[in-house]
């Protein structure tokens, strides 16, 4: 059975309405929409989803990735691993345009951090899906990370303030 080819997922967000709009059409309200020095601070409400209450995400530009968390509904139940994933990000004053290069990385805590995705990423270059220096973008940044994370010990807090972002992650207590 062979991978799915899916579209470049494009995600708008405009910090003064707080609103994320996907490339599917839908859009949400946000709960949190902070502008920081170091990129963009987010969250999401997710009631379509029966164990997440909210997916916490973080734009880090500079560095070519989107960090997303999401919190559980249950304050006992046990969150999922911190996901990296490679982006493009174009910002233009209010709003942030994030393209989604299918690739990334699931980061567990506490255990070495894995590679996600690969085949829908394969998918999409030999579909042409995404263009050459897209996928290069991809793969630079996911491997560049992967090995920065392991001289961390897979400790994403560690690497954060290594990479100058000083808050907690996750920023809840998961």
């Amino acid at each position: 059975m062979g991978t799915a080819i899916t579209p470049q997922l494009v995600d708008i967000v405009d910090t003064v309405t707080a609103v994320r709009s996907y490339s599917s059409g839908m859009s949400r309200v946000l709960r949190t929409c902070q502008v920081e020095r170091w990129g963009l601070r987010m969250e999401c409400p997710t009631p379509e989803d029966p164990f997440s209450d909210a997916e916490v995400t973080w734009l880090l530009p500079h560095l070519n990735l989107r960090l997303t968390q999401r919190k559980p509904r249950s304050r006992h139940a046990r969150g999922g691993p911190s996901v990296l994933t490679a982006v493009r990000v174009l910002r233009d004053g209010r709003t942030w345009r994030t393209t989604d290069l299918l690739l990334g990385l699931a980061a567990p805590g506490g255990t070495t951090a894995r590679i996600v995705r690969s085949e829908e990423f394969a998918a999409a270059v030999a579909g042409r899906v995404l263009r050459v220096g897209d996928a290069d973008l991809a793969l630079c940044t996911v491997h560049q990370t992967l090995e920065e994370l392991s001289r961390f010990r897979h400790d994403l807090s560690s690497w954060l303030a290594y990479k100058h972002v000083f808050e907690v992650w996750p920023p809840f207590g998961a």
